[in-house]
């Protein structure tokens, strides 16, 4: 990536994942995508985490105003070009600010809320209220424990989590927005409680019963590109990975 458009950087994260059929989540992805599959299942994850050092360009990033904690709710993607991505259902942030320049220039659906990260004991709890005037917006509450770091990620955890890119509206287009970072650092993690509307709230399918997939990252910088808009085309071509991913499977042991 010779100039970023923007960077940041993604700390204390904790990625939770439930399988989805894919025609139940189709029509909620952009034009020109459509659900990334691993075993004839695709995802809907929710992912709490603290946002560092938010800035344009190559930065650097604002330590204030750029610090903020975020959960966002995500399906995964695969445009016409086999880029693949992450779609944002929804992105609840603490700071005004950048809920204002995602809303607006990134298309992004950022809402503020009202959260906050405890870390007592070796275990994380993440709380969010939506609607910071009114008290009534839908809530979560996330409790783990990370574990032991992992050696070498599954299949599936690598599906989940090393992903290039996202997915956006982009002026009556669709637009992929890639980024670039450091191969995640990840850990194993318990998920001690849940008590989430955020889901629900993102027009998603209802998820049942405890995620397949419980995972903890103290976290990655980040840089974001410019972003390529989706070229429609004819058939359906087999997902090709992007030059950033071929450039991070050949790192992997």
């Amino acid at each position: 990536m010779r100039r970023p458009s923007l960077v940041q950087g993604w700390h204390r994260l904790t990625f939770l994942h439930w399988p989805v059929e894919p025609e139940r989540v189709a029509a909620l992805l952009p034009a020109g995508t459509r659900p990334d599959i691993l075993d004839g299942a695709t995802y809907v994850g929710l992912v709490p985490f603290v946002m560092r050092g938010v800035g344009l360009g190559p930065g650097p990033g604002l330590p204030y105003l750029g610090t903020f904690c975020e959960t966002n709710v995500r399906l995964y993607s695969v445009d016409e070009q086999g880029r693949r991505g992450v779609v944002f259902r929804s992105l609840d942030a603490s700071r005004l600010l950048p809920v204002l320049v995602g809303r607006w220039g990134v298309r992004l659906p950022y809402v503020w809320s009202a959260m906050r990260l405890r870390h007592e004991s070796g275990v994380l709890t993440y709380v969010c209220r939506r609607g910071r005037t009114t008290g009534r917006g839908p809530t979560s509450r996330v409790v783990v424990r990370p574990g032991e770091p992992l050696a070498r990620p599954t299949p599936l955890e690598h599906f989940l989590t090393a992903r290039w890119g996202m997915h956006v509206p982009w002026h009556g287009r669709t637009a992929h927005l890639p980024n670039d970072h450091p191969p995640w650092p990840l850990h194993r993690a318990e998920l001690l409680h849940i008590d989430d509307e955020l889901i629900a709230a993102a027009g998603l399918p209802q998820v049942r019963g405890a995620p397949v997939s419980v995972l903890y990252s103290p976290g990655v910088p980040v840089r974001f590109g410019a972003p390529g808009l989706v070229r429609p085309r004819s058939g359906t071509p087999r997902p090709e990975r992007s030059v950033t991913e071929k450039r991070r499977a050949r790192r992997r042991p």
